[in-house]
């Protein structure tokens, strides 16, 4: 598949991808900004801002599982490329330096997860 197959392009306020929706493609920003947020009952929670070289929807790529929040473009002309499931086990399986980048950005989100989720509990 042409590489330019694999970029959208997305405008301020447009959504990539909704919570509880399937899909098995990692998402890598071009250009712009992601937001990732829960949106709940017309809120929305921004956990986390994204920008040129990062990446989402690593969860479902590895594990197949339901998207957990919503990607939602933050800056006008936001590209983001798609990395379908077969693309991305063979990334981790020829470049071991890539599945490293991809545990180092999970075990920093479960990190920071587990911080605020203890924030939240706490006395």
């Amino acid at each position: 598949m042409a590489i330019e197959k694999c970029i959208n392009e997305f405008d301020v306020g447009e959504v990539i991808f909704e919570e509880g929706s399937s899909g098995r493609e990692l998402f890598v920003v071009l250009d712009g900004q992601v937001e990732i947020a829960k949106l709940n009952d017309g809120r929305k929670t921004v956990i986390v801002t994204l920008g040129k070289g990062e990446f989402f929807g690593e969860m479902a790529v590895i594990d197949g599982s339901s998207r957990s929040a919503t990607a939602i473009a933050a800056a006008p002309s936001t590209r983001v490329m798609r990395i379908n499931h077969a693309r991305f086990v063979y990334l981790v399986s020829q470049q071991p330096a890539f599945a490293l980048m991809v545990m180092d950005a999970l075990s920093k989100r479960l990190r920071a997860s587990n911080a605020a989720a203890f924030r939240t509990v706490g006395p």
